[in-house]
């Protein structure tokens, strides 16, 4: 036992750092590279500087995982909490709190039952939002000018849609490329819509009518770009009404639910955004049969109506019988009329001119003349004899004026007082001590004040022995 304890005190001495680094060594050299299955626990998302922070547990064990800021811009698939998930990556340790940990490089789900998972739980919060709402799918436009097509331009989708739509109804197709499956296919496909979706109208690049996001068929990992979020949001976010086509007729995905019409193969999207051109110039040439038919039809119609009231109407003859016979009578009398009428005139003026003789013209003016002098000789008299009656009554009144105003008395030496209102006051009993009174003289007034003076009385009480004021 003194042996093994001299061995141990023996062993050189290390510092914490040094162990540390060795051990981290270790570690590392014993598992360069694992994948690690199990679920995520404590995600919060990105942390301030950009990594992320969490832990991968299963029943029995929990390891801490790290995700660095450049690596989680490039992933695929994003960690979520409670995902069970396969993690790739190195193992380390961290010095600082003397633990190990899985710097994650990739991470993918844990299989198609996580996947269908993780899909129902976002298919879930998008209901929630109303994203899936029958209120908010919109018709498709009967005849498209222009159709947007977001797809891989390399595949047989975008040939099927070109086939299918030169074979119904040629029209101007703009392709958007993206990839359809991948780390950045999502952000591609939200990218598309939103940039048709900003094409100005009547700009040089037309701006399409409907859209079409395409994409042949697949496993579910193949088409989970269309299951992203952003795609998702980018499709319910359109102003253009947009048709989904991914994968096959048993193929669901996120943008299916939110695109305003779901078509089960590429090339029936192409079917469902324009109609059979044949169809359309048969139906066109049908219409327009029946519109001339109808046409026709009318005037005959028309013309029928017409003749049947003319049978309903006299003749031109018989219509204009009569008043041909009145004519004829009435111009016959019309010579009698005239030279009566004339004769009748002419006795009358003959008669009229011999009252109007030179002579009794004369006579007639003589009489007005004489008249007219009459009348302005009485018109002079009576407005001499209106001034004079005029001017006696105004002398009258200017007399009276001066018997009766109180300024004649003021020239005889009297005065009138007035309160501070201007009332002329009667008695000595208005005044009140420190009243102020205005006292008028033939020649101008003087402002006073009253020295004494009685107590004022309560307006309309009679003095003491005396009869009361009827005019207060």
């Amino acid at each position: 036992m003194a042996a093994s304890t001299e061995a141990r005190t023996n062993l050189p001495e290390i510092t914490v750092s040094e162990l540390s680094a060795a051990l981290k060594r270790t570690v590392e050299e014993a598992y360069p590279y694992v994948r690690l299955r199990g679920e995520v626990s404590g995600y919060r998302g990105p942390h301030s500087s950009g990594h992320c922070y969490f832990s991968l547990k299963d029943q029995n064990a929990r390891i801490e995982a790290v995700i660095w800021k450049g690596t989680f811009g490039r992933m695929r698939f994003k960690p979520e909490e409670g995902l069970e998930v396969i993690a790739s990556g190195k193992i380390t340790t961290y010095p600082g709190s003397s633990k190990y940990q899985i710097v994650v490089e990739s991470i993918e789900p844990a299989g198609v039952g996580a996947l269908m998972a993780l899909l129902d739980e976002r298919k879930k919060k998008l209901a929630a939002e109303g994203l899936f709402d029958e209120s908010r799918k919109r018709p498709l436009p009967f005849m498209p000018r222009v159709i947007g097509v977001v797809t891989s331009p390399t595949g047989a989708v975008i040939r099927d849609i070109l086939h299918r739509l030169s074979d119904r109804c040629p029209c101007h197709v703009l392709v958007w490329p993206v990839r359809v499956q991948g780390e950045t296919a999502a952000a591609e496909v939200a990218a598309a819509i939103a940039g048709f979706n900003a094409l100005a109208p009547g700009g040089t690049i037309p701006r399409p009518d409907v859209l079409i996001v395409a994409r042949g068929g697949g496993s579910l990992e193949d088409l989970w770009s269309f299951n992203e979020e952003i795609v998702a949001r980018a499709a319910a976010a359109s102003d253009i009404p947009l048709v989904s086509a991914v994968g096959h007729e048993t193929d669901f995905t996120l943008i299916d639910f939110v695109s305003d019409r779901r078509a089960p193969t590429p090339s029936a999207a192409a079917e469902m955004v324009v109609p059979v051109r044949a169809e359309l110039i048969s139906t066109v040439g049908a219409h327009g049969a029946r519109l001339v038919g109808a046409a026709g039809r009318f005037v005959q119609r028309l013309r029928a109506e017409v003749r049947g009231l003319a049978r309903g109407l006299p003749s031109a003859e018989s219509v204009l019988a009569l008043p041909r016979q009145r004519l004829d009578a009435a111009s016959e009398r019309l010579g009698r009329s005239l030279r009566a009428n004339a004769h009748a005139h002419r006795v009358r003026f003959e008669r009229a001119s011999g009252r109007h003789s030179p002579r009794a013209l004369r006579a007639q003016i003589v009489h007005v003349r004489e008249r007219i002098v009459s009348l302005a000789t009485r018109s002079r008299r009576c407005v001499d004899v209106a001034r004079d009656r005029r001017a006696a009554r105004l002398e009258t009144l200017t007399q009276l004026l001066n018997a009766l105003g109180y300024h004649k008395v003021l020239e005889r030496g009297f005065a009138l007082v007035r309160d501070g209102e201007g009332h002329p006051l009667r008695s000595a009993s208005a005044v009140a001590a420190n009243d102020p009174l205005d006292i008028e003289f033939a020649d101008g007034r003087v402002a006073a004040v009253a020295t004494g003076g009685t107590p004022r009385r309560r307006k309309g009480t009679p003095e003491k022995g005396g009869q009361g004021s009827l005019f207060g």
